[in-house]
């Protein structure tokens, strides 16, 4: 993994780095009411369908998000997840570790490096 703000999950026979971009908040936002809600939505989906379809999505959306920037940096045309790749390629287990890789991405894509000044009088 070439990015130390990302995750990386399997799906099928390859690996997918799993990136938190601005376009990425900006729809988590759109659909969980933000960053911060995403944990307690899947805590709290009504059924296992519904808490499945949402870690799909976020799968799709993440890793999504490292093939596009890819694409945008070497000019290359690699396609991009389908919900239905990851259904087809995954099994339930496989999600369930995949929301760790979720919440690990999310942790990681909203680290913040804060450095101090030095004290002059030191």
């Amino acid at each position: 993994m070439a990015n130390e703000r990302a995750s990386s999950i399997r799906i099928g026979k390859k690996e997918y780095e799993l990136l938190l971009t601005t376009r990425a908040t900006r729809e988590i936002g759109e659909k969980f009411g933000g960053l911060d809600k995403v944990g307690t939505k899947l805590a709290e989906a009504k059924d296992a369908s519904e808490s499945l379809s949402l870690v799909v999505w976020l799968v799709v959306l993440l890793a999504n998000q490292s093939i596009l920037r890819s694409n945008l940096e070497t000019g290359e045309k690699k396609p991009t997840l389908t919900e239905e790749e990851v259904e087809i390629l995954t099994s339930p287990a496989d999600l369930n570790s995949y929301a760790d890789a979720i919440l690990e991405c999310l942790v990681r894509g909203t680290k913040r490096d804060v450095q101090g000044e030095e004290d002059p009088k030191k």
